[in-house]
């Protein structure tokens, strides 16, 4: 296979993947009309942005997919979420969700650092990265209210990894995780003392364990002095490959 060609498909695959993410995006942002997808472009010069973009969120991918991710938003948005009924609601907090459903069609990917960035800049930092895909979010009259733009590096074939003993007792973040739930503004503010709010999880199923963000076991929480801890049960395929297997 020729290198052209090779860089052919590689071009089709990432734009079919920002196409997926952009979908997934669309959906969360918060927009006072449903948002559809336009076409995407990888041509700097053709990318569509909101004509008032006031906006943008820039972060980073990482995961079996790296990369960086912006989200561009309209004055609308910007001015709708400065005066939201919870009062003015950070840009970059709010837009986060859309980042994750994003990054969640990509595969076990992890948003981070995400932060607000003036919309040019935001952009022209993926350009210089080589290339990227833009996806215009409509509303139903055409106007362009978002715009989703991806910098992508696809996963390589795996490799044998060099020894890791160096790494041994670096310390890593875990955390457990027994759910989680979506919740409208509407749905925030009526919130009372006593209520209960139902995760996406059953009683029964068991927690997940992840280290710097990447799923590695399940288990069962458990009291242990007092305190709360996991009885592993499962440990992920592959999961130490993705923080590194020390030998012991």
């Amino acid at each position: 296979m020729t290198a052209s060609v090779e860089h052919s498909q590689a071009s089709e695959t990432v734009i079919a993947v920002v196409a997926s993410a952009a979908r997934a995006a669309a959906v969360h942002v918060p927009a006072t009309v449903e948002l559809t997808p336009g076409a995407p472009v990888s041509d700097p010069d053709a990318v569509l942005l909101p004509a008032e973009a006031a906006g943008a969120v820039l972060a980073r991918l990482s995961g079996e997919v790296s990369g960086d991710v912006v989200l561009v938003v309209s004055a609308q948005i910007v001015d709708a979420l400065a005066n939201s009924p919870v009062g003015p609601m950070d840009v970059a907090a709010a837009l986060r969700p859309a980042l994750e459903a994003a990054a969640g069609t990509l595969g076990r990917v992890r948003v981070d650092s995400e932060r607000t960035e003036d919309p040019d800049t935001a952009m022209d930092g993926l350009r210089d990265k080589g290339m990227f895909v833009a996806v215009p979010l409509l509303a139903g009259n055409g106007t362009v209210e978002a715009t989703f733009a991806l910098q992508v590096t696809l996963p390589q074939p795996r490799t044998q990894r060099g020894s890791l003993d160096l790494l041994r007792h670096v310390a890593m973040e875990v955390t457990v995780e027994i759910g989680r739930t979506r919740m409208t503004v509407g749905e925030l503010l009526s919130l009372h003392p006593g209520e209960v709010i139902e995760l996406d999880r059953a009683a029964s199923a068991p927690a997940d364990l992840l280290v710097n963000g990447t799923l590695i076991a399940r288990g069962e929480v458990v009291v242990v002095d007092e305190d709360f801890g996991l009885r592993i049960s499962e440990i992920v395929t592959d999961a130490r490959s993705e923080i590194g297997q020390v030998t012991p």
